[in-house]
């Protein structure tokens, strides 16, 4: 009848019609007869103005834009899954729907997820995790008694008896012994309270719940968070978030990616012109340079902290992941204990692992703990608090995390596979970290260091100064490019330097040694390949 007007004389139904004009379908009225299927209705051009004027008018600004967000959400930015994680999703569409590539698949070896580059699950684990799934596998003569007797055991820490609970917010109680049973066996009987385990969603949870209650202050005095460079850029991103001060404290790459205290004094003094440094993280063995830290180095850590006041954050998620001959993991806490009372009743220390990493591989179940010593009785209270909040971590990723610190043992039915199997896959990562050094290193123009520990590489490239130019070009950094280059031509996903942090005018990459070694060696030789060919375009 008019704008804003409908022959049922209700207005929704006036909305309604000009939404279904504007998207150019016929409308339908409930006071009038649908027309026969062959037959159309015509409709004025002026009708349709008038519709789409009205659709117009019934939309309205979004409430959450790019402009109204949280500016700290905003500023997060996490490498691993980035701008070149994305592109190579699009390349995989165009390999499903036949477009020709240089490649038939896209290897992702941008990421440290063991399962997915196809190792095989340690079948205690999942023994164990699947009975308190599904308690009725707990009568089948399938599964060996001493498997049957840890997932009782959870079973009965669990609300009704049943995984599918939830538990206290720090975690089931007979796990957190069993992780305090574990600290005490790998540190030589250094005593630890299960009263000090917060069990986690991955050690991913535990950083950023322990950073959320460290950060405070304004201006100069806003926390300062003192991290390596390279890093995991889990860190960044939570300090981003936080709206916390990130300090850099770069790792020497010349001394395979060693940690010098007086770079670590360098960088707070020059903080605390800007921020309050209060806060010290440790990644040992490191991601993404895979250095170990030795005794002596992380005495000197420990002694910096506590002479400079300074909370410690160990991230020790590799400790199992340990290659190179004379290379050895020490604890934090077990290196505090050691060096006496002073220090061990007063550096504030959170260790953190997981299930992830390590020879279990186990990513998707967000397994993990923390454990945190010398904190304040009432800052206690208020962590448990903050915890609460997420109610409490995945349960099946506490019974898997349970397995990682209660494996079987000596003389338990199921300890000869358990150990063939951890043996086989700490043996063969073994194998492909020097298997990529090597390669590396035999590659004009790329240098790769020894690779200690944890799971990746992270080669230093040089790119000519014709290729940072069309970088400059296409937005991009130096080293990104490269990474896209290489992705467009190999189809290999890798992660540029640039996303973990790297010393001004030296370009990396890091990429995962978990594909299995024959796959290891094509992908290898192809990054072999491709870097002549770059370094031979742009020359």
């Amino acid at each position: 009848k008019g704008p804003g007007v409908c022959r049922s004389g209700r207005k929704d139904m006036a909305l309604r019609c000009a939404a279904s004009l504007a998207a150019g379908r016929q409308p339908r009225c409930p006071r009038l007869p649908r027309p026969a299927r062959e037959g159309t209705v015509r409709w004025s051009s002026a009708a349709k103005a008038s519709a789409v004027k009205i659709n117009e008018k019934a939309s309205r600004e979004k409430i959450l834009t790019l402009e109204s967000m949280n500016p700290q959400v905003k500023a997060v930015e996490y490498a691993v899954r980035g701008p070149i994680l994305l592109k190579a999703g699009e390349i995989e569409k165009e390999l499903r729907k036949g477009i020709k590539k240089p490649f038939t698949e896209v290897i992702k070896a941008n990421i440290g997820d063991a399962h997915a580059m196809g190792q095989r699950p340690i079948t205690f684990l999942r023994q164990v995790v699947a009975l308190c799934t599904y308690p009725n596998l707990l009568d089948s003569p399938s599964f060996p008694e001493d498997a049957k007797k840890r997932a009782r055991r959870i079973l009965q820490g669990c609300g009704g008896n049943s995984l599918g609970s939830y538990s206290a917010s720090q975690g089931i109680n007979c796990i957190r012994e069993d992780v305090a049973s574990y600290i005490e066996r790998r540190d030589g009987g250094v005593p630890a309270d299960p009263d000090n385990i917060y069990l986690t969603t991955g050690a991913s949870d535990g950083i950023a719940t322990i950073l959320k209650i460290l950060v405070s202050g304004g201006g100069k005095s806003r926390t300062g968070v003192m991290i390596p460079i390279p890093q995991y850029p889990l860190y960044s991103a939570a300090i981003s978030e936080l709206d916390a001060i990130q300090v850099n404290y770069y790792l020497d790459e010349e001394n395979c990616w060693a940690l010098d205290v007086n770079e670590l004094r360098r960088s707070l003094n020059e903080a605390k012109a800007y921020c309050n440094p209060k806060v010290l993280c440790i990644i040992n063995p490191g991601n993404p340079t895979g250095q170990v830290q030795n005794r002596k180095c992380i005495e000197d850590v420990i002694h910096f902290a506590w002479e400079e006041k300074l909370f410690l954050l160990a991230d020790e998620v590799y400790q199992d992941n340990v290659y190179s001959e004379g290379c050895q993991f020490h604890s934090f806490k077990k290196i505090l204990y050691e060096m006496g009372p002073e220090y061990y009743n007063n550096v504030e220390l959170a260790s953190f692992h997981s299930t992830s990493k390590g020879y279990m591989g186990e990513c998707g179940y967000r397994g993990g703990y923390m454990e945190v010593i010398n904190l304040h009785p009432e800052i206690k209270g208020q962590l448990v608090k903050l915890l609460s909040v997420r109610l409490c971590p995945p349960v099946s990723g506490q019974a898997a995390m349970d397995i990682v610190v209660n494996p079987p043992v000596p003389g338990e039915e199921s300890y000869s596979q358990f150990i063939k199997e951890k043996e086989s896959v700490l043996n063969n990562l073994a194998k492909k970290a020097k298997l990529t050094e090597d390669m590396f290193n035999k590659v004009p123009g790329i240098h790769c260091n020894p690779l200690q520990g944890a799971m990746y590489a992270f080669p230093r490239i040089f790119i000519p100064s014709k290729a940072i130019e069309e970088a400059k070009a296409h937005k991009m950094a130096p080293d990104m490019f490269y990474c896209m280059k290489l992705l467009e031509e190999t189809g290999i996903c890798v992660v540029p330097g640039s996303g973990f942090g790297q010393r001004e005018g030296s370009y990396h990459f890091r990429m995962t040694i978990l594909p299995p070694v024959e796959k290891l060696k094509i992908l290898l030789e192809k990054v072999k390949d491709f870097h002549i060919k770059f370094l031979e375009k742009y020359a």
